[in-house]
């Protein structure tokens, strides 16, 4: 036996008769970040995925012909306007409602005649500007749709000049709707 016996110097927090080797140690602290370094990896990977799967879409504009009628009336069209921000493809069961977004029309069966009495001149703006000519509306073939079942589309024409005229701008600019946003809401009765 030799007279020296080897020293160690134990880890902090060891029981005494346990030893560790600097090297452990080190290897132990440095395969500390590998757990959240996997997690992240797997949640990149996982993104990348679905990215790939699912990638964005473009919003799809359809173009849209008049003539609209007016719905309820006799002898109308295929087409025809409900209310302020709605229009009705087809006749029974079978019709398509469409929410126009982007703007907010006074009630047909409104909270008092001021209300009642602008709807009806909503109603009329909106069925000249979509007989004013051909326009465009977004959703494609599988459009949103709200609590009612309707259908969500924001409608715009193309102007000359190749901008676009947005149906919400126009018929909050003829002060015949409200905005969506609740600091946009107009008391109609007041």
């Amino acid at each position: 036996m030799s007279r020296f016996a080897r020293f160690r110097r134990r880890a902090k927090g060891a029981r005494p008769g346990t030893y560790r080797s600097p090297l452990i140690r080190r290897r132990r602290r440095r395969t500390r970040w590998w757990p959240a370094a996997r997690i992240g990896l797997l949640v990149g990977v996982l993104i990348g995925t679905w990215w790939i799967v699912n990638p964005p879409r473009p919003t799809e504009w359809q173009t849209v012909s008049p003539p609209f009628g007016t719905c309820g009336a006799r002898g109308r069209p295929f087409q025809c306007v409900t209310d302020g921000d709605t229009v009705t493809l087809g006749y029974g069961e079978g019709a398509r409602r469409i929410r126009l977004k982007g703007f907010d029309a006074p009630e047909v069966a409104g909270a008092c005649p001021n209300e009642q009495m602008m709807a009806a001149r909503a109603t009329a703006a909106l069925h000249n500007w979509l007989n004013r000519g051909a326009f465009e509306w977004d959703g494609g073939m599988h459009p949103p749709r709200d609590k009612y079942g309707r259908e969500l589309r924001s409608a715009r024409r193309t102007l000359p000049d190749g901008s676009y005229e947005k149906l919400a701008e126009w018929m909050i600019g003829q002060g015949l709707a409200e905005g969506e946003a609740i600091w946009e809401s107009k008391d109609w009765c007041g």
